[in-house]
């Protein structure tokens, strides 16, 4: 086999790609059936012969004379398992090729070490259109350059990333530490999270992407009678031999959900897309997919059950609790964040109401409004002289009342206080509604500390 000079250090590559890996040689530990020995007191190791390197200036993982297989543990239970054969050359000063097998890795053994705060967002479908146009609404700017670019900056928050990832990868990648903190669909959180503890939720309903996920059943055949999920778990057709087939891209949940039911004789099977199709086809019993107004279930032929909703889902802000703990710079960001959607939601839907009402004092307007409107405001109308001249003199006739009502009720509060004896109504829409302190937030520094 060809050796490499001692000056040489080979990359591992996988394709075509340089997989760069921020893990220390200190953290891995070998099994092997030959003895190895400790290199130099540099920070490297020996593994089956091999010399493993880890430079920490670039943060890559570097191998020397290669034939090797090495796992690593971490205290957290991730696994990192990497096989590497090496193709000799004729050429003795030639580096050999690597073939590099890379798979199983699960966590960091600690969060990387950058200047930069990096946010992962969904790169397409109704889910990515949403959280860009949540992000607008509270001034946000995402700016990409490039349709086809996955990364992009926010000219509003410095020294923020945006990464443009699949609903999935953005929850892999919270985990792993290559992103900070993301917006996601809770059900991609708690299907590709599998309730990991060091994924937080900062914010659990930004308003978009209400669905739920649920079981559907064909309406015809052995299942025309069937209602409820304990109707069909009682189904003599399911055995051990033939058990009830379930399709679906949620086996985690859907694994756990059943266990957690009772239910014994299940098969989970995965595909991409148009799950609805397979019951007609013959391919399985039942699916188990993300319903919203469920139309696409009635236009296939299928219903779902009283039991089978396994939970509900819409847009969440999450976060690597790691991050947040260990990097005050994400902490901060996470909070700025977080008070521009809870003023933005809060304001979502309620009008600012003006109108002018004569009185004798603003006291006597108040005990007006509180008593014969439902509509006192946030705490309380806030109340304000309206200036006068007459003759020659400055007076208070009327006060300027200001109160906050959601729009479904606008009209009815216009019509109170016209009654109540007001005049002169102005309406417009709030944009924020800022509170002392988001309880989100104190909810989240609790969390940190627990």
């Amino acid at each position: 086999m060809a050796m490499a000079s001692s000056s040489h250090q080979v990359m591992l590559q996988a394709g075509v790609a340089t997989t760069q890996l921020a893990l220390l040689s200190s953290s891995f530990h070998s099994t092997s059936s030959s003895s190895s020995s400790s290199s130099s007191s540099s920070s490297s190791a020996s593994y089956l012969g091999s010399k493993l390197c880890c430079n920490k200036a670039s943060s890559s993982l570097l191998l020397r004379n290669c034939n090797s297989r090495m796992v690593r543990r971490d205290g957290d239970g991730g696994v990192l398992e990497l096989r590497c054969q090496a193709t000799p050359t004729p050429p003795p000063t030639t580096l050999p090729h690597l073939n590099v097998n890379i798979t199983g890795i699960r966590k960091l053994a600690s969060i990387v070490e950058r200047e930069t705060v990096r946010m992962a967002l969904p790169s397409k479908g109704r889910m990515a259109e949403d959280t860009l146009a949540l992000l607008q609404e509270c001034e946000l700017s995402v700016r990409k350059l490039n349709p086809r670019q996955y990364i992009a900056d926010i000219s509003e928050l410095k020294n923020v990333e945006v990464w443009f990832q699949r609903a999935s990868d953005v929850v892999r990648k919270l985990r792993s530490g290559d992103v900070d903190m993301g917006i996601v669909g809770y059900d991609m959180v708690r299907e590709y999270g599998e309730d990991d503890e060091d994924l937080i939720i900062i914010h659990d309903a930004l308003g978009f992407g209400e669905c739920h996920l649920g079981i559907g059943i064909p309406t015809y055949g052995i299942f025309e009678n069937i209602s409820s999920l304990s109707q069909l778990a009682a189904m003599p057709q399911w055995t051990e031999d033939r058990p009830l087939r379930v399709v679906t891209g949620y086996t985690y949940l859907g694994e756990k959900f059943f266990q957690e039911k009772g239910l014994k004789h299940v098969q989970l099977s995965t595909a991409d897309g148009a799950l609805e199709a397979a019951p007609a086809m013959g391919t399985a019993d039942a699916i188990l997919d993300l319903v919203s107004s469920g139309t696409t279930l009635r236009e296939n032929n299928l219903k779902e059950i009283n039991g089978g909703a396994v939970l509900s889902s819409q847009g969440v802000f999450v976060a690597n609790k790691r991050a947040l703990m260990e990097r005050k710079e994400v902490l901060d960001v996470a909070h700025e964040l977080l008070e521009r959607f809870e003023a933005h939601l809060t304001a979502h839907g309620q009008f600012t109401v003006v109108a002018n009402m004569r009185g004798s004092s603003a006291e006597e307007v108040a005990e007006r409004i509180l008593e014969h409107t439902d509509f006192p405001g946030l705490q309380g109308p806030t109340i304000s002289p309206v200036y006068t001249t007459k003759a020659g003199n400055i007076c208070v006739d009327y006060y300027a009342i200001v109160i906050c009502v959601p729009k479904p009720k606008l009209y009815h509060a216009v019509r109170q206080l016209r009654k109540a004896g007001g005049s002169g109504v102005l309406v417009s829409p709030l944009t924020y509604i800022f509170d002392e302190e988001t309880p989100r937030y104190r909810n989240l520094l609790a969390a940190l500390k627990s």
